[in-house]
């Protein structure tokens, strides 16, 4: 069944950190982006969901690889994006956006403005769908989907070299 249950750090008992394994991440990718750009830090841009059985792997088999681990909690700027998150996003913050066949889609909350956002700029609307990035935005290698830990780490590591 791993994987299948909602996150460890999504539970009633108290958490350290409401982030996959305890590792500092944002849930606003404005927010991480200054923090990326203050720190010069890569990004990895984590389009997940709370309902992500695929993701709930990574981050169990996958993330807590200790070399794994070491890199997204020292070398990124982890910025995991909750599809699903049916939150309401604040009026002043819920738009209408429409898409190229005319149609226009409300983005009311937390999880359709991501799931919008991934959407548009990545053309894409699976998850788990990482993206490394510059702190100005530039891409630092092919996007990875769910993989293998070996696989993984080296795209980890190719990233970090970009930056540098």
């Amino acid at each position: 069944l791993s994987g299948f249950p909602p996150p460890m750090f999504y539970s009633v008992k108290q958490q350290e950190s409401d982030c996959p394994l305890g590792i500092n991440c944002f849930k606003d990718f404005d927010e991480g982006l200054a923090y990326a750009k203050a720190n010069n830090k890569p990004i990895l841009l984590d389009f997940t969901g709370w309902a992500c059985v695929n993701c709930r792997k990574m981050e169990e088999n996958v993330w807590s690889v200790p070399r794994v681990y070491d890199l997204l909690k020292d070398d990124y700027v982890l910025i995991s994006l909750y599809i699903d998150d049916r939150k309401e996003l604040p009026e002043d913050k819920q738009f209408n956006y429409q898409l190229e066949s005319g149609r226009v889609k409300q983005i009311r909350t937390i999880g359709e403005k991501w799931a919008t956002f991934q959407a548009i700029n990545f053309h894409t609307a699976s998850q788990p769908y990482y993206i490394i990035m510059t702190p100005e935005m530039e891409l630092l290698g092919p996007p990875q989907k769910y993989t293998d830990e070996e696989t993984y780490y080296n795209w980890l590591k190719e990233g970090v070299k970009g930056l540098k």
